[in-house]
């Protein structure tokens, strides 16, 4: 095994972790099957080949910036279920097809039913993965907020990261031509920056607002030329 694939198996273990006390913490204590092998079903579907962005590493970015959300602002009023929701958010992922946020709520549907969390718990972590789709919670839902901010944290990075996931997005999207995609990409950016606020937690606005914007209008410019 290479140093690469060592570090790798170090953090899927690591994520594998994760996941096992955000599921025993979510039952509170409730019987319930053994988490791991949902775990390790969720990182084998994120680890699929057709994935450039959408990876492990995104996972693992969502729930970092759920975690810096709850350490910053305290954001979120139930901050498992939200760590489930990211967990599932992109567990389905075909990029030539419009219902993977649907069908990724659905797998959460039946998988956290057979893990044991009671119906109001499914029903939730299964909102808020179709929340992903448009990434607009209403106003005073905490958990929306903070899983949408987190999940679109990755605009609010340095140049250098942003032009990595800009890269990434159009390598999953390789299929598309270049003008059908700057197209369709640029229709993205300006719907984005038609938003009153791109982030709707107080820390989310505060720390990621004017740096995304500034990576959404770059990025645009240099699409529309």
């Amino acid at each position: 095994m290479t140093t690469e694939e060592e570090h790798a198996r170090d953090l899927d273990l690591d994520l594998l972790r994760r996941w096992n006390t955000t599921l025993l913490a979510a039952r509170a204590g409730r019987e319930g099957p053994d988490p791991a092998p949902y775990g390790r079903n969720l990182l084998s579907r994120w680890a699929e080949p057709q994935r450039r962005y959408h990876t492990v590493a995104h996972l693992r970015a969502v729930l970092d910036r759920i975690d810096e959300l709850a350490d910053q602002g305290g954001e979120g009023g139930e901050l498992e279920l939200v760590r489930l929701a990211a967990w599932f958010h992109d567990a389905v992922y075909r990029p030539e097809r419009s219902e993977n946020e649907e069908r990724s709520a659905a797998l959460a549907e039946k998988a956290l039913t057979e893990a044991g969390l009671t119906p109001h718990e499914v029903t939730e972590v299964a909102r808020l993965v179709r929340l992903t789709t448009t990434h607009d919670p209403a106003p005073g839902d905490l958990n929306g907020e903070t899983l949408c901010d987190a999940d679109l944290a990755i605009l609010a990075t340095d140049p250098d990261t942003y032009g990595g996931y800009t890269a990434a997005v159009r390598e999953e999207y390789s299929f598309v031509p270049a003008d059908a995609f700057r197209e369709g990409r640029a229709a993205v950016l300006r719907q984005l920056l038609a938003l009153p606020r791109l982030f709707r937690t107080p820390y989310g606005a505060a720390a990621w607002e004017e740096r995304a914007r500034e990576n959404l209008e770059r990025e645009l410019a240099e699409l529309t030329g």
